[in-house]
């Protein structure tokens, strides 16, 4: 029909043949601005190298409608929970986060700025139900919803490069717009691995305006400090826009010798050629080096004694090395004397660098049909050379280390091109976007290969020596994985408060593998090809019953490689694909003022063809993964000067169907999350004063999917204050104003377990003592 889309139903059923996967969104240009929008083992969840084995209808009126919301200008008032915000990796149809039938949350650089968040890492502080930490192999991992590290997509301006517990790295927050959180099993979006949602970094975009600059630094009681400096807006030449953001960090850690140095450089130039026709081309390089914290290992209350901790683990556990007499070890506890010690090799080093090359336009057909096109490079280096297991030994009362290193050379190529169609369906508004993907994923890695080499060395709890890491035995491989995909989304608004949301994606993964090891040998079933065709889905139906009230229900699914990491399968194990789908309820809320919203969301997610590790070599098939869930956040401003959010996730994820752990809790999962923050903003005062806090709360966890180590519960605290200077008041010509902010973290200088890497089962990442920190910012 000249002037219609195809609805929804069929569009499914057009695409009805079985495909999830490989993650890459195009960037969204805003009309004006042109801006966007470790194994230990087999299969270890996490780590940082490959994991191994694991007939009379009546033509309706043709209409003109407006083209889709785009994403809102950085000079745009948010809603308390950035509702108004599109989101790119979350939908193709321009739908803001409100509209969106699924548990989004976006954080913005505003909030990454008033909560201290410097990391990528600690974006997830404030998020529903959202844990991360900077496990030594795998930085920046997430766990979501009963899911975790290589189980949640970590994406880049929507686009995927690999699997976070290996491409993932320390962040900073300065260069970026803002952090998008998708919940849930989300293929057609992400791609493979997001089982448990996906996480976008969305770099600084270009406005069109007059030119802004700002300046940014900050020190801490650790030693650590960040410097920033970033610059936007139009230049001399009409219609050309620019962003520059360069950044230095040096985080510090409170465990001796552990640093990372961060360096950041990027930049995006936009051009509206006409009204119609926008091209942008974008560079983004990082660099990061330093000595990675893997752990601190846990004693027993029997060897520790009067230094024994409370409060922070308990339970038992089996040495991850089997060195002991006794398979059990009981009475875990984290001794005083270790809370800062380094247990590493003298030698150990960490680092990356990163490239990355974007370009592509958006071409309005029409008020109706737009094409946008994204093609992309991207080259990274990442090496890692540490001991990484620290096992208590009872026998001894030592720690048995071992060692590992693994170099990586990765170079992805692609291209993303989608189109979109705003037009009607029998008078009915339809939303019609469509993408095409096409990638090239090459990965090489160099790593310890001698399996005699663990464990290598004994070490004391208290003072250890350090020592060196010897003699290297590299082992090869050689990775490729070619993908095409083709996706489609479609919204049919049926009535003014109905509408059917929905969407296919088809995968075409090619994977091939090589290498030779360490002996000149060459690995058994190598080299070898397989491939998979994985179909995804998501469908849902909206209410709009009120003005500002939104109630949706949906169902999606996704696929990941069952036995391990796509870049580590091999033959002789599983080379079969999980399957994950998940029900979700919602209701979202927002008032006519903006002033306060809400959102709540039920759902049920269960993962089949799981296999999990089972000892620090082996992993065995469970049959299915069950998590179900509520989660609710609310945030207000009252009035203009007082600010008010809070959240809270319940959860309950158990394996089942495995002869093993039925019934267990997976590692990372906690039943209860709970974060809450308010501050009070003092406008009369000749400089203005904000002052505000926050406190988050995080039930219990597991260590490892035995179960048999609990990393107990915790609550912490963070204080800030901030003063506003104007420009006025100011002896610097041509400044808005500074601001000069004192923040406390960890208020109460609690002792707790933040976070673990099960392929790591005998020790902990601790939490970060109370630090102070100093900053100020100016712009102009």
């Amino acid at each position: 029909m000249s002037g219609s889309a195809l609805p929804l139903g069929v569009l499914l059923a057009f695409f009805d043949v079985p495909r999830p996967a490989s993650a890459q969104t195009s960037q969204t240009l805003d009309p004006v601005t042109v801006a966007p929008a470790t194994p230990r083992g087999t299969a270890a969840p996490a780590g940082n190298r490959p994991q191994g084995v694991p007939k009379r209808a009546k033509r309706a009126a043709r209409q003109t409608l407006p083209k889709p919301p785009q994403p809102i200008s950085n000079s745009e008032q948010p809603t308390p929970l950035n509702s108004n915000v599109v989101a790119t990796s979350t939908n193709r149809l321009g739908l803001t986060v409100h509209e969106t039938p699924a548990t989004v949350e976006v954080i913005s650089q505003q909030q990454m700025q008033e909560q201290g968040y410097r990391t990528t890492t600690e974006t997830a502080q404030g998020a529903v139900g959202v844990l991360a930490g900077d496990a030594g192999g795998a930085p920046a991992s997430f766990s979501m919803r009963g899911f975790s590290f290589g189980e949640v997509n970590v994406l880049y301006n929507g686009i995927w490069v690999g699997p976070g517990d290996i491409t993932s790295r320390v962040i900073e927050t300065a260069n970026l717009q803002q952090v998008e959180f998708l919940k849930g099993p989300s293929s057609l979006m992400t791609g493979l691995n997001a089982i448990g949602g996906s996480v976008n970094y969305v770099s600084r975009q270009p406005t069109t305006g007059p030119i802004q600059n700002e300046l940014d630094a900050s020190f801490d009681s650790l030693g650590t400090y960040r410097t920033h400096y970033g610059s936007g807006g139009s230049t001399n030449i009409s219609g050309l826009d620019y962003r520059f953001d360069v950044s230095s960090s040096k985080i510090n850690s409170f465990i001796d010798g552990d640093y990372q140095q961060l360096g950041n450089v990027s930049g995006q130039l936009n051009y509206r050629v006409t009204d119609d026709f926008k091209v942008f081309v974008a560079i983004d390089y990082k660099r990061d080096e330093g000595h990675a914290y893997w752990g601190t290992p846990l004693t027993t209350t029997a060897f520790s004694g009067p230094f024994s901790t409370g409060g922070v683990v308990a339970g038992s556990m089996i040495n991850a090395f089997g060195n002991t007499t006794n398979a059990l070890i009981s009475g875990v506890t984290v001794d005083s004397r270790t809370t800062t010690t380094n247990y590493n090799v003298a030698d150990n080093s960490t680092g990356a660098q990163e490239l990355w090359l974007r370009s592509g336009f958006e071409l309005a057909i029409n008020n109706q049909m737009t094409v946008k096109d994204q093609a992309y490079v991207y080259t990274a280096q990442r090496h890692w050379f540490d001991s990484e297991t620290y096992a208590f030994n009872p026998d001894e009362n030592a720690i048995d280390r071992d060692r590992f290193f693994v170099t990586h050379d990765q170079q992805v190529i692609g291209n993303n091109i989608d189109f979109n169609w705003n037009t009607s369906f029998y008078g009915m508004e339809n939303r019609f976007a469509t993408q095409f993907q096409v990638s090239q994923n090459k990965i090489t890695f160099t790593e310890e290969g001698n399996p005699n080499s663990f464990p290598f060395d004994t070490v004391s709890v208290v003072n250890p020596s350090p020592g060196t890491y010897g003699m290297m035995f590299p082992d090869t491989r050689y990775n490729t994985l070619d993908t095409v995909a083709l996706s489609v989304e479609d919204r049919l608004k049926i009535t003014p408060w109905l509408s059917l949301i929905g969407g296919v994606r088809a995968d075409d993964f090619s994977l091939s593998r090589s290498g030779s090891n360490f002996d000149g040998t060459i690995p058994d079933g190598q080299p070898f090809t397989t491939d998979w065709k994985p179909v995804s889905y998501r469908a849902a139906a909206v209410f709009e019953p009120l003005k500002g009230l939104m109630i949706y229900g949906m169902y999606a699914t996704a696929y990941d490689p069952a036995a391990a990491g796509i870049f580590s399968l091999a033959p002789g194990t599983s080379l079969a694909l999980t399957s994950a789908r998940i029900y979700e309820a919602g209701a979202k809320v927002i008032t006519d003022d903006k002033r306060a919203e809400a959102t709540i969301s039920v759902y049920d997610i269960d993962r089949q063809n799981v296999y999990v590790q089972i000892t620090n070599n082996v992993a065995t098939l469970a049959g299915d993964v069950h998590t179900q869930g509520i989660e609710f956040a609310a945030a207000v401003h009252p009035i203009d000067n007082v600010k008010i959010w809070g959240n809270v996730a319940l959860m309950d994820s158990k394996y089942g169907n495995f002869d093993v752990w039925t019934g267990n809790t997976p590692s990372n999962v906690a039943p209860v999350i709970v974060n809450a923050g308010a501050s009070y903003r003092f406008d009369s005062w000749r400089w203005p004063t904000e002052i505000g806090g926050s406190i988050r709360h995080v039930g219990a966890r597991y260590l490892f999917e035995d179960d048999m180590t609990v990393m107990l519960p915790y609550t912490t605290a963070d204080l800030f204050a901030f003063v506003d200077i104007p420009g006025r008041d100011l002896p610097w010509q041509g400044l808005d104003k500074m601001r000069l902010m004192f923040r406390v973290r960890n208020l109460t200088n609690a002792l707790y377990a933040q976070f673990s890497d099960p392929g790591l089962p005998n020790q902990v990442l601790l939490g970060a003592p109370r630090t102070f920190e100093l900053s100020a910012s100016a712009k102009w």
